[in-house]
């Protein structure tokens, strides 16, 4: 649900809050840690561009990989994440341990949910990908074996299984490209939550740099071509006087592609793009 403000202030008037459905609880200690160092910079310098610090918060460690297999495991607590568009939840395994993993739509506090082979096609579960049948919403996909969810977890983000060949299933992912996946790899069956933080608004910039993000200068607008950008040093309406737009090191920015699918090119069924 996205919560609006009366216009008292310019940052409120355009200001659209993502309401999250969450327990009031301080994370659980023994899955939270202090981030420590600046973040892009090296030895005080930048190294990547528009990132800085932010507020201080507390990271949590999430469980990707599921590999309690057979342990059922209760829902104590829904909280938020900092780090991360979706919730997070709590479980509380029979043997005692707890661990955080990413909160689909539609789990609630108090429900059971278990990883597995044997486990039911239900939200929160966690299964492989030859178990789970067509149609279904699914996220955190493994994409090898044992080694955790990769893909598919951004807040409201889901795949689904088209087809299953052999020992491999085809996955279609948000962006639209299906992708061939060995069944053995795990999927955790649901949507994740969230599904309106797209919708959301910062207002201001004071919340961006919260976020971490520091400003980005367009380089039309900067000044020396030698040291700042090479489109710099021109009015804004001559354009940027090149046959294409380079970067601040002087490559080709548009046109050029920038994925490397040499390694993976044999997994793709069906590319993202669609060819004109």
């Amino acid at each position: 649900m996205i919560k609006t403000y009366r216009p008292t202030s310019e940052g409120l008037r355009t200001r659209k809050t993502l309401v999250k459905n969450v327990n009031d609880v301080r994370p659980y200690k023994p899955l939270s840690k202090g981030v420590v160092g600046p973040v892009g910079r090296s030895r005080g310098k930048v190294s990547s561009r528009h990132m800085e610090r932010g507020a201080r918060k507390l990271y949590r460690t999430v469980d990707f990989k599921r590999d309690k297999f057979g342990i059922p495991a209760k829902v104590l607590t829904i909280e938020n994440d900092p780090n991360r568009g979706p919730n997070i939840a709590l479980l509380a395994y029979k043997d005692g341990e707890k661990r955080y993993i990413l909160a689909p739509e539609g789990l609630k506090v108090g429900m059971e949910v278990m990883s597995g082979k044997d486990a039911e096609v239900s939200v929160g579960n966690c299964l492989p990908m030859s178990n789970i049948p067509l149609g279904v919403s699914i996220h955190n996909v493994e994409v090898n074996p044992k080694a955790g969810g990769i893909l598919v977890r951004g807040a409201g983000n889901q795949a689904l299984i088209i087809a299953k060949e052999g020992d491999c299933v085809n996955v279609k992912l948000p962006s639209g490209e299906v992708k061939k996946v060995r069944g053995i790899c795990y999927a955790t069956i649901g949507v994740l939550g969230n599904v309106d933080k797209r919708n959301a608004r910062l207002g201001k910039a004071g919340r961006k740099r919260h976020l971490g993000i520091r400003p980005h200068v367009r380089g039309v607008a900067m000044g020396d071509p030698h040291r700042d950008h090479p489109h710099a040093g021109k009015y804004r309406t001559s354009g940027i006087g090149m046959a294409s737009p380079k970067s601040p090191w002087g490559w080709i920015t548009r046109g050029v592609k920038t994925r490397r699918r040499v390694r993976t090119n044999y997994t793709i069924v069906s590319s993202r793009k669609v060819k004109k």
